[in-house]
């Protein structure tokens, strides 16, 4: 049995989902730190690995159609990468090819490919459970596809934002396996995110911080280089966190927006 055959054997084995919730709630990890709201508290005890790579999920969908566009101009279903499941499925609109250098185009070309990996990873793992890409709109910012500066720019945010989201996220998962394939995901965005934050201060970029928790790039007034605290550790956000910088709005309750126009699917999709 390949690594991946177990892992979906792993998230299809209902014994370990229960297990997973009964260890996410007795360790203190429920609604609270997944940002739940008072509404879907009451559903926690019921969240399972599958929950979470699915929420993993339609991050990947995001980041995968941005820079597949970027340097192809196509989306993802265009180039046969599946996008049904359960849940409700959105068309992605925005973006298109952006004009760059041949060392910025490799670099964007090879998170491409990743992400598109990525996205074919869980879903496999995730087989009949797997959520269906939502409506996505790719310039909710009204910016990121003109020239290099706003791709980089954007491109900024999304993978400080996936790093953020899978160190959250480990706290969640009981399973090592499981574990072990989520942060292998995370350690990719991580290196994805170092590159990109190099890049940005080579093109003399200050983008702005998409909320409290965001660490300034190395250009800005005490910048880094890398998304890390005093302690040389990566910034972390629950899913509420998460969810409040790709649905552009903090507000508790938020189901949507920006990025997501229609929210995203499976059982954590709220801020």
């Amino acid at each position: 049995m390949t690594k991946q055959e177990r892992l979906q054997d792993l998230v299809d084995n209902t014994v370990t989902r229960r297990a997973f919730a009964r260890a996410m709630v007795a360790g203190g990890a429920g609604a609270a730190a997944l940002g739940l709201t008072a509404a879907d508290e009451a559903r926690a005890q019921a969240l399972t690995d599958v929950d979470i790579l699915n929420f993993a999920l339609n991050l990947e969908y995001l980041e995968a159609e941005f820079y597949t566009v970027a340097v192809t101009g196509r989306r993802i279903a265009d180039i046969g990468i599946g996008t049904s499941g359960t849940g409700r499925a959105g068309q992605t609109v925005g973006g298109a090819r952006v004009a760059m250098n041949d060392r910025l185009f490799t670099v964007a070309q090879q998170i491409a490919l990743d992400e598109q990996v990525h996205v074919n990873f869980l879903r496999t793992a995730l087989g009949a459970a797997a959520v269906a890409k939502p409506a996505i709109n790719l310039e909710a910012l009204g910016v990121g596809f003109g020239n290099v500066n706003e791709f980089f720019t954007v491109a900024r945010a999304f993978e400080d934002l996936g790093v953020s989201a899978y160190g959250g996220a480990a706290a969640l998962v009981s399973n090592p396996q499981i574990l072990t394939a989520a942060a292998q995901i995370g350690l990719t965005e991580a290196q994805h995110a170092g590159v990109i934050r190099l890049l940005v201060s080579d093109l003399g970029l200050m983008p702005g911080m998409v909320d409290a928790l965001d660490v300034p790039t190395l250009m800005a007034p005490n910048g880094r280089l890398f998304q890390v605290d005093g302690e040389g550790r990566s910034t972390v956000r629950t899913a509420s966190q998460v969810l409040a910088v790709a649905y552009g709005s903090a507000r508790s309750g938020t189901r949507g927006g920006a990025f997501f126009p229609d929210g995203v699917n499976g059982r954590i999709t709220t801020v």
